[in-house]
């Protein structure tokens, strides 16, 4: 065996095997490549727009959260207003109520008193007469003197 041979054959089975898989076997490993390169950096794209996104949300949910805080306290502050504004007209009605009360009760009052007085005008009168009329030790008529005694009643 000759060593040129040998070498000269496994040059050209070399050549062969080189040009075969440069023109069979690189092209569908090179597409696969790219085609996974293009994958990676797709994902990699979509993870980078994913966690800007939810930096982006978490940023919206937090001043979503300030606002409906806020919207809530004022709420409450307007509710606890309210609920002393329909205290004092609550205090306010029952003041009014609570005078109208009274003054029906003065003028039941003085209506009684009137009446009273009248009574006792009515009963002064009668003793007034009954005592004359025993001074006198005769009868008085009491339509005869009815001016009299309407006059006597006025002056007590």
């Amino acid at each position: 065996m000759n060593i040129n041979l040998t070498l000269i054959s496994q040059a050209v089975a070399f050549a062969i095997f080189i040009w075969f898989t440069v023109r069979f076997v690189w092209p569908p490993l090179r597409n696969a490549i790219e085609i996974r390169q293009k994958t990676i950096a797709d994902g990699l794209a979509a993870a980078e727009r994913g966690k800007h996104d939810l930096e982006l949300a978490a940023r919206r949910s937090a001043d979503v959260l300030r606002e409906t805080k806020d919207k809530s306290a004022e709420l409450l502050t307007q509710a606890e207003r309210r609920a002393q504004q329909i205290v004092e007209d609550a205090k306010a009605a029952a003041r009014v109520e609570a005078d109208k009360v009274i003054a029906s009760a003065k003028a039941e009052i003085d209506q009684e008193a009137e009446r009273a007085k009248q009574q006792l005008r009515e009963r002064v009168a009668e003793l007034a007469v009954t005592g004359a009329e025993k001074i006198l030790r005769r009868e008085v008529n009491a339509a005869a003197h009815a001016d009299m005694l309407s006059a006597l009643k006025q002056e007590l």
